[in-house]
């Protein structure tokens, strides 16, 4: 489907002045209504905001593509603008995006936006097209200008799977035909730094003269797969990708790991290694991944690091539903009617409390399942999920021989250690396999793999269980039995690590051990946890309001949204702040979160929801000294922020 189709006069606006995020929402919205496109506008912007809170769509250098896929869109469409003066939409680079993309899909309509997607990322890709974009004159000209890009593109009939389709058959019809360099894309959300690195790299091969094929790994699936004769052809394979790929294809060839934006900067690079030869050969079991940026071997610490951050990515998602969830039945239960039921007292409470649980009861198995696979990819999973389970039931051999299955649970610790003993256990049944008649290759992930693995997980587990749930209980205890003074303590330094670095490992440690601590009923960690990330947002909002001698224009007009971050508990907000002037905004950052923590702690405020800022306030233990918590550490950091900071010329 060509981008004219879904694209037009009425759905476009020139030159248009934006004040925030969304404004851009709105504007763009109201001309998908204008051309007939939505049947429910409201519910179609709800979309939009549900995808952005997400991620943002900004791709950078300007671009963002706004999407959602819903029932409220009567017909797919696309809404354009060009904001010659930028508006802060989030991007990943920090700056500003001046051109705009909104694309809508109905909910019956396959991956049209995928589709649309990829091909827009594609031809944005060339900064001349963009640019002509950006000063087009009239709607007339801005369309023309996508007409014949995408016609020299693709062609005035050819669609994406058509050309695809030929290439393969010239191939097939030269013999000689073969690509010197492939390449695998891949990125988190899978939509556009995944396409517009496969289109650098291509776009680099073809200048340099070598013949490249990138396999995209998107939302949408697998797209322009490689295949096992064009592996064993090709001098080498770049994986430009952060998240695991499938690898084990590439066993025995020259391959380069990096990062997919390497892949969008740096493809020319990434080429000469691999045609000059300069990559080791990767072999799947063992194999070292060489990282560009440094040319040494992954480090041990980043390697787990990366394994434990996919489980608890996943992990999440049930903690924060699932905890939000148990939070409102408290809020809507009445204590009075048995105090020792708290929670399940009322027809609401006893449903949001029941459906809350069987929620959060995942949240151990789904953590060491996604540990497993991220070591060992799919095999890995049910080994992990089954090592989860054991782990949060407590399972152990005293306990069974009495007719027992549930103990001491091991906890969150317990569940780490089931992750990953679960993905290297596979890994080592699949090296003792390997030697196995190729007959039995079927059978191998089939049926070695899991029940190997899960008896090996399950007598790791039955083992360990006790000495788990002795030092989970003994942390919980330990936690408990904290005089004021330790857990303020405690509060300044979960609370100021939440500042450290505003999303990155050591806010993540923070609140891992918060959401950890709301299993074993520690909630007055939890509360410290989120206090940390809501203050820098604030504390910077505040600055640029009260003190605006000390920010420029853009500074102060982008401040005002960080009340908004601040209050939603979206430390990120921070991070364009903390990137262009980090020795006086971290710090203060830092004292103003530790400042709100330790408050949170003397004051003796519980959460026993993950996530939600000012939106599970309702649920807060004291939540009025939390309120007070929260303005006296923001206001610090606001106080200390200011101070350091110069006067703007």
């Amino acid at each position: 489907m060509k981008i004219t189709e879904l694209l037009n006069e009425s759905g476009i606006e020139l030159g248009v002045s934006v004040k925030d995020k969304s404004s851009a929402i709105e504007i763009l919205v109201n001309l998908h209504e204008k051309a007939g496109n939505l049947s429910d506008k409201a519910e179609y912007t709800q979309a939009i905001k549900a995808r952005e809170e997400q991620g943002s769509t900004a791709v950078g250098e300007g671009i963002a593509i706004p999407h959602a896929k819903c029932s409220a869109v009567k017909r797919p469409g696309l809404a354009a603008i060009t904001v010659p003066d930028g508006v802060d939409y989030e991007a990943l680079d920090g700056q500003p995006s001046n051109l705009f993309f909104m694309i809508a899909a109905p909910e019956d309509g396959a991956d049209v936006h995928l589709e649309v997607l990829s091909r827009l990322m594609v031809l944005l890709m060339d900064e001349d097209f963009k640019n002509k974009l950006l000063n087009a004159k009239s709607k007339q000209e801005f369309l023309a200008v996508i007409d014949e890009k995408e016609s020299e593109k693709y062609g005035d009939e050819e669609s994406l799977d058509e050309k695809e389709q030929r290439e393969k058959q010239i191939r097939q019809n030269d013999n000689n035909a073969k690509y010197r360099v492939l390449a695998v894309t891949a990125c988190p959300t899978g939509i556009a730094h995944t396409y517009m690195a496969a289109e650098a790299l291509q776009k680099a091969g073809e200048n340099m003269g070598y013949s490249l094929k990138a396999e995209t790994n998107g939302s949408g699936g697998v797209k322009n797969a490689l295949t096992a004769e064009e592996i064993e052809a090709c001098d080498g394979i770049i994986v430009a990708a952060d998240k695991n790929v499938e690898t084990a294809r590439f066993d025995g060839k020259p391959v380069l790991f990096t990062k997919v934006s390497d892949g969008i900067h740096k493809p020319e690079e990434l080429i000469t290694k691999i045609v000059e030869k300069k990559v080791p050969v990767y072999h799947e079991e063992g194999g070292q991944k060489e990282s560009l940026s440094s040319g040494e071997k992954e480090g041990v610490w980043h390697v787990i690091y990366k394994h434990l951050m996919n489980g608890v990515s996943h992990m999440l998602p049930f903690v924060i539903g699932g905890g939000i969830m148990i939070a409102l039945a408290f809020l809507l239960d009445d204590y009075s009617i048995d105090p020792s039921n708290f929670g399940m007292n009322t027809p609401a409470a006893a449903f949001f409390k029941t459906t809350g649980n069987a929620a959060f009861a995942f949240m151990l198995p789904i953590l060491a399942a996604f540990i497993a696979s991220s070591i060992a990819d799919r095999p890995g999973l049910a080994v992990g999920f089954a090592g989860g389970v054991l782990a949060m039931n407590g399972t152990n051999f005293v306990d069974l021989a009495q007719g027992k299955t549930v103990g001491i649970s091991g906890g969150f610790l317990a569940a780490l250690l089931a992750g990953f003993v679960a993905g290297y256990v596979v890994l080592l049944l699949e090296k003792i396999t390997r030697k196995l008649p190729k007959s039995m290759d079927g059978i191998r992930p089939m049926l070695i793999y899991p029940l190997g693995g899960i008896i090996i997980i399950g007598l790791v587990m039955c083992a360990v269980n006790p000495a788990m749930g002795w030092i989970n209980t003994g942390i919980s205890n330990w936690l408990d039995g904290m005089g004021n003074t330790s857990k303020v303590l405690l509060g300044i330094i979960v609370a100021g690590m939440m500042s450290v670095d505003m999303g990155g490992p050591v806010n993540k440690a923070a609140y891992v051990f918060g959401t950890a601590s709301l299993a074993t009923g520690n909630f007055d960690v939890m509360a410290a946890v989120m206090i940390g990330g809501m203050v820098p947002p604030i504390a910077i909002a505040l600055s640029t309001t009260f003190f605006k001698n000390k920010w420029n224009d853009e500074e102060r007009r982008n401040g005002v949204v960080n009340y908004i971050m601040g209050l939603c508990f979206i430390s990120e907000g921070a991070i364009p702040y903390a990137a262009s002037d980090p020795l006086r905004v971290i710090p203060s950052c830092i004292v103003g979160s530790a400042v709100a923590g330790g408050l949170s702690m003397a004051f003796g405020c519980t959460l026993r929801a993950p996530h939600g800022g000012v939106f599970v306030f309702p649920v807060v233990g004291n939540w009025l000294m939390y309120i007070v918590a929260l303005a006296v550490g923001s206001i610090v950091g606001a106080l200390i922020l200011s101070a350091l900071k110069k006067k703007v010329k």
